[in-house]
C-alpha cells in the first residue's frame, strides 16, 4: 500500500482535484468548495503512549477549507484498495487528533473535521462503517458507548450521473474504475484532456500494475510529443504491444525454423535422433512426437 499511497497523494493533493472530489461527493456536484479556498493541513499527528514514547500517525490527504482567514472545516481523504475492519478506528484516531490540535493551538473557534474514505476495490465495501460495528459491546453497556460513523465511497460503483459531475482529472479515474466494474474489465477511453498528466499516469501505473502507462509518457516526451488523454495513452500502449508481439513472433519463427531443420536432418539420417534431441534439449521420445506432428518420418531403426 505504501507505493499506492504515494501515487494517490500526487493526484489528490492538487487543490482542483481535491475540491472537485469534495464538491461531488458531499455537495452533489455544486461548486461549494473552491480550490483557492483550500490550504494544506498537516497530515501527521503525534500522540504519547503509556510509556511516554512519542508515536506518529499519518493521514493520506488533508486540507483546511477557509473563507478568508476563517477556517470552515478540515477535510480529509483516505484511500483504500482493500477492506479494513478497523477503518472506523483509524478515522476516529485521525479526526480526534485534528480536534485535539484545535485545543492545543489556543484559538477560540472550533471547526468540524470531515473525512471521506475513497474505496477502489472490486467488490462493494462490506466492512464496518461505524465504531459500534468494530466492537463487541455487552448489551448492558450499549447505551453508554458513543458511536462514530464513517463515510465510505465505492468509487467503482458511482453512478454515471455522479461521474459526469466531476470536472477535474478525477472524472477520468472514476470513469475508468466504473467502466471496468460494469463491463467485466473492459474500458473504452474518453477524450477528456489531462490537467496533471504525470500524476494521473502514475496513478494508473500503480493501480493496474502496468508500467506502460508511465512508459508511454516517457517515450512521447522523447519524441517531442505529449500524451493528452486516455485515448493517446491506450493508442501508445496497444502500439507498443503490437510491436513487441511482432518481435516475439520473429523470434518464435526463427526458433521453429531451426527445429524443422533438425527434424529434416534426423529424418534423412544425416543426424542421429540422440544428437537431434540433444540440440533441441528434449528427450528422444519427445523428438519423435514432434517430428510425427510436423510430418517427418522418425527413423525407428535408430531409436
Amino acid at each position: 500500500m505504501a507505493q499506492k499511497d504515494i501515487t494517490e497523494k500526487l493526484l489528490e493533493d492538487y487543490n482542483d482535484v481535491f475540491a472537485d472530489i469534495v464538491d461531488v461527493l458531499l455537495f452533489d456536484g455544486k461548486q461549494i468548495v473552491r480550490e483557492e479556498d483550500l490550504a494544506d493541513a498537516g497530515v501527521k499527528s503525534q500522540y504519547k503512549a503509556d510509556n511516554a514514547t512519542l508515536h506518529e500517525q499519518e493521514r493520506d490527504v488533508a486540507k483546511f477549507w477557509k473563507k478568508g482567514n476563517v477556517c470552515i472545516a478540515v477535510l480529509g481523504l483516505e484511500n483504500q484498495t482493500a477492506q479494513d475492519k478497523d477503518m472506523p478506528l483509524r478515522i476516529l484516531a485521525y479526526d480526534g487528533a485534528s480536534y485535539r490540535s484545535q485545543i492545543l493551538n489556543g484559538s477560540g473557534k472550533r471547526y468540524p473535521v470531515i473525512t471521506l474514505v475513497l474505496y477502489f476495490g472490486d467488490r462493494p465495501w462490506s466492512g464496518p462503517k461505524s465504531l459500534h460495528e468494530c466492537l463487541y459491546i455487552p448489551e448492558k453497556l450499549k447505551g453508554y458507548v458513543n458511536d462514530y460513523q464513517i463515510r465510505v465511497i465505492d468509487i467503482p460503483y458511482l453512478s454515471e450521473k455522479q461521474i459526469s459531475e466531476f470536472q477535474s482529472d478525477f472524472r477520468i479515474v472514476a470513469d475508468y474504475f466504473a467502466q471496468r466494474q460494469r463491463k467485466n474489465g473492459e474500458y473504452t477511453p474518453g477524450t477528456q484532456e489531462f490537467r496533471h498528466t504525470d500524476a494521473i499516469l502514475k496513478f494508473f501505473n500503480v493501480f493496474t500494475d502496468d508500467k506502460r502507462f508511465t512508459e508511454v509518457a516517457v517515450s512521447a516526451r522523447k519524441e517531442g510529443k505529449e500524451v493528452k488523454n486516455m485515448c493517446d495513452v491506450l493508442d501508445r500502449v496497444e502500439g507498443k504491444g503490437r510491436a513487441e508481439g511482432r518481435a516475439e513472433g520473429r523470434v518464435e519463427g526463427r526458433v521453429e525454423g531451426g527445429n524443422l531443420m533438425v527434424y529434416s536432418l534426423v529424418a534423412d539420417g544425416d543426424l542421429s535422433p540422440e544428437k537431434g534431441a540433444e540440440r533441441l534439449e528434449i528427450t528422444v521420445e519427445a523428438l519423435k512426437k514432434k517430428m510425427e506432428i510436423c510430418g517427418y518420418k522418425f527413423p525407428d531403426n535408430k531409436c
